[in-house]
C-alpha cells in the first residue's frame, strides 16, 4: 500500500499558537503503519464494547494498520486481555496485547543478564512477563534479587510491599509497571499502583523508573514488537495516552469516547495536546482539517469557538448544513488552548455541551 505520509505533514494554519492539531488531507491510516489502541475508553468500557470500536479494528486490519492493543494494566496477562476482546467481537492474540508488565520486564531484561532474580511486588501479569523475557520472579531476600518489580496486584499482601520498600530503600534498583493512580473496581475507583509507588518513593526516598504512559518505555516495547516505522497512539487520556505519545516522539488521535471533556482539554498543557482530535474510531478513515482564525474565534466545517469573557462559546456559524461533532471539538480546543496559552488560565466551560455523536 502506498503510504502518503508527506500529506500528513502539512503545514498548520496559522493561529498565532502552536495548536498542536496537525492537518491531514488524507484519512490518517493511509501515512500509519501501526495503531496503538489504548483500551478502556478507547476500545472497550467494562464489559462492553465501545461504539464503533469493533467495526474500526476491522476496518483497520482491512485497511493493512498492524493493531496493537496497549495497557497500563500490569495484573492481566495477554491471553486474559485477548479472550476478553474476542468476547466483545474485536479478535485478537496475545501477541497483539502489549502490557505495562512486559514493558517493565524489558526494561530489566535489558540492564540484566537471563536468570537474574527479580524481587516481585506485583499480580501475575509482572510474574508472567518478567518469566517471559528470561528473568526469574523471587518474593524473598534469601535468593538475593538484583533488583526489585512492582505491579498492581489486587492479593498482593502487605510482606511483599514491605520487603520491596525495603529492598528499594536499600538501593536495589527499582522498576514501577505505572504510576496510575487509580483503578476501576466494582465498587468504584480505587487506589491504583501509583499509590503503591508514592508510598514507596516516599519511605525509601528514591524514585522508581517506570514502564507504563506517560513514560515512553511501553510505547517503545509496543513499537519494537510490531517492527512499526511510523505508529500511531490513541487514546482516551490527555496525561497518560497523549503525554504518553509526547514523550515518545509518536503522533497521536484524542478520542471522545472515554473520560476526557471540555475541562481537561482547557486544562491541557502542551505535552498533553494531541496530534488530531476525532468522536470515536471512525476518525482513522477520515482527513483531519484544522480550524482557521476569524477575528476573535476559531471557524470550522459550520462551527465558531471564541472564548468570551472567559467563558467558551460554541455555535453553528451557518455555512455547513450538517456540522461534525469532530469539527465541534477541534474548534473548541484549540481556541481552548490559544486562550490557556495567552493568558495562563484554563476557560470556563461549564456552560457548553458538545453535540451527540450519531
Amino acid at each position: 500500500m502506498r503510504r502518503t505520509t508527506g500529506r500528513l505533514r502539512a503545514a498548520r494554519r496559522d493561529l498565532g499558537k502552536d495548536t498542536m492539531l496537525r492537518e491531514s488531507t488524507e484519512p490518517l491510516y493511509t501515512g500509519y503503519d501501526l495503531v496503538m489502541l489504548d483500551l478502556d475508553g478507547v476500545v472497550y468500557s467494562g464489559s462492553s464494547a465501545v461504539p464503533h470500536a469493533p467495526e474500526g479494528v476491522t476496518e483497520a486490519r482491512d485497511r493493512g494498520m498492524r493493531v496493537a492493543f496497549i495497557t497500563n494494566n500490569a495484573s492481566r496477562t495477554p491471553d486474559v486481555v485477548s479472550d476478553h476482546l474476542t468476547r466483545l467481537g474485536i479478535p485478537a492474540s496475545p501477541e497483539d496485547i502489549v502490557t505495562s508488565a512486559q514493558a517493565a520486564a524489558r526494561l530489566l531484561a535489558d540492564r540484566f543478564p537471563e536468570g537474574s532474580p527479580i524481587l516481585l511486588a506485583g499480580g501475575s501479569g509482572l510474574e508472567t512477563a518478567l518469566r517471559e523475557v528470561g528473568l526469574t520472579p523471587v518474593t524473598r531476600m534469601e535468593d538475593a534479587p538484583v533488583a526489585v518489580a512492582t505491579g498492581y496486584g489486587p492479593d498482593l499482601p502487605w510482606n511483599r510491599i514491605l520487603l520491596a520498600a525495603i529492598a528499594v530503600s536499600d538501593g536495589l534498583p527499582w522498576v514501577a509497571s505505572n504510576t496510575d493512580s487509580t483503578i476501576p473496581t466494582d465498587w468504584g475507583l480505587g487506589p491504583g499502583h501509583g499509590a503503591l509507588v508514592d508510598l514507596i518513593q516516599r519511605f525509601s526516598g528514591r524514585t522508581a523508573d517506570v514502564a507504563g504512559k506517560p513514560a515512553r518505555p511501553l510505547l517503545d516495547e509496543t513499537r519494537r514488537r510490531m517492527e512499526a516505522e511510523r505508529p500511531l497512539m490513541v487514546g482516551d487520556r490527555l496525561d497518560t495516552d497523549i503525554a504518553g505519545g509526547t514523550n515518545a516522539d509518536v503522533d497521536t488521535l484524542l478520542v471522545m469516547t472515554g473520560v476526557t471533556g471540555l475541562v481537561q482539554i482547557a486544562d491541557a498543557s502542551p505535552e498533553e495536546r494531541p496530534t488530531y482530535i476525532a468522536a470515536d474510531l471512525r476518525g482513522l478513515f477520515e482527513p483531519h482539517p484544522t480550524p482557521a482564525w476569524a477575528g476573535t474565534g476559531a471557524v470550522l466545517g459550520g462551527w465558531r469557538a471564541e472564548v468570551i469573557a472567559g467563558t467558551l462559546v460554541v455555535q453553528e456559524d451557518g455555512t455547513d448544513d450538517a456540522p461534525s461533532v469532530a469539527d465541534w471539538w477541534r474548534v473548541a480546543a484549540v481556541c481552548l488552548w490559544r486562550y490557556r496559552d495567552e493568558t495562563g488560565q484554563s476557560a470556563d466551560t461549564g456552560g457548553v455541551a458538545p453535540p451527540t455523536a450519531p
